[in-house]
């Protein structure tokens, strides 16, 4: 079996190399346009910034383009207070940091709104530009870290799920057939891929017993022609592209192109020097993983290996 930890390590640089920084999102929201255009132009180089000059406009701008790491809003505005308006925001979007600007008149409205949670900071008008980008820069660090915690929660839980599946699956599949979708299943959803595909070999060559587990519409013979696929079976090593509209050599293949791949990991499932199958996962966006990940993955390769094996020993393709 190739050594994991080399393989890591090589994709560990390629990873690196496609990280690129991201401007966070953020909605501003006053009825006054002077301030509107204020908000806009002191925060549009650190971040992509909304606007909206009512609470009503901004529940729509957030409808259609989801989360955003800060809001600031106004709390003065005809039809819906900025507590109002931030509070109707709190269900779909808890990780999101919320600024209100207020006059010193305002200040008891916000009580609650702050002990709840709606508010994580107030700034009194007129405010201080230094002040109000000081308070959003760490109201971004705080979504970030935020997101962070969740996401690494949401990893752990998946790789626990994932290696608690392999065993159930691997200990009752009566064939080798029948458990390629369980497991196929568990590695899509543990990477958060839109398709895994797990193909059995012989002597080195794809045999038709597969499973496909997919959100997105992908052919059956997929792997049959696919160039890393045919990489990862000559050398028995891990195959990546992690960014596929910047690969030449698959950016202009047809079969990725109709699928809407833009990254594709393939793991060769290797047991004493003989490639048993192929797993495939594949994502519709350039996608990142961790070294923690990569060496989950080959922990898991391993243990299906394991099982791929003893099911051989004892069964018939079903």
């Amino acid at each position: 079996m190739a050594n994991p930890h080399l393989e890591t390590e090589k994709a560990r640089k390629q990873l690196m190399n496609l990280e690129r920084p991201r401007k966070l999102k953020m909605l501003v929201v006053d009825d006054e346009p002077d301030n509107l255009d204020l908000l806009y132009r002191t925060f549009r180089r650190d971040f992509n910034v909304l606007k909206a000059d009512s609470g009503i406009s901004a529940l729509e701008i957030l409808a259609a383009e989801g989360e955003v790491a800060v809001i600031i809003s106004d709390q003065r505005m005809p039809e819906m207070k900025g507590t109002e308006f931030l509070s109707k925001t709190l269900p779909q979007f808890p990780d999101t940091v919320r600024i209100i600007l207020t006059g010193f008149t305002d200040i008891e409205d916000l009580v609650e709104a702050i002990n709840s949670g709606q508010v994580y900071k107030y700034i009194t008008k007129p405010w201080d530009p230094g002040e109000l980008k000081e308070v959003v820069q760490r109201a971004a660090a705080t979504y970030d870290l935020l997101k962070q915690r969740t996401e690494e929660l949401r990893r752990a839980n998946a790789q626990t799920d994932l290696l608690t599946i392999l065993v159930e699956v691997t200990q009752a599949a009566t064939s080798l057939k029948e458990m390629l979708v369980p497991v196929a299943q568990a590695f899509s959803e543990a990477f958060s891929a839109d398709a895994c595909i797990l193909q059995l070999l012989t002597e080195k060559t794809l045999i038709d017993t597969k499973g496909i587990y997919s959100e997105m519409t992908i052919a059956e013979d997929f792997l049959a022609s696919d160039p890393l696929t045919e990489e990862a079976i000559a050398s028995g090593q891990v195959q990546l592209s992690l960014n596929v509209p910047k690969d030449p050599k698959l950016n202009s293949l047809e079969q990725y192109k109709q699928a809407g791949i833009q990254a594709h990991l393939v793991i060769p499932i290797n047991y004493r020097g003989e490639t048993l199958s192929i797993l495939s996962l594949q994502w519709r966006q350039p996608s990142f993983l961790r070294e923690d990940e990569l060496t989950l993955i080959h922990l898991s390769a391993q243990l299906v290996a394991i099982a791929l094996v003893s099911s051989r020993h004892s069964q018939v393709i079903g």
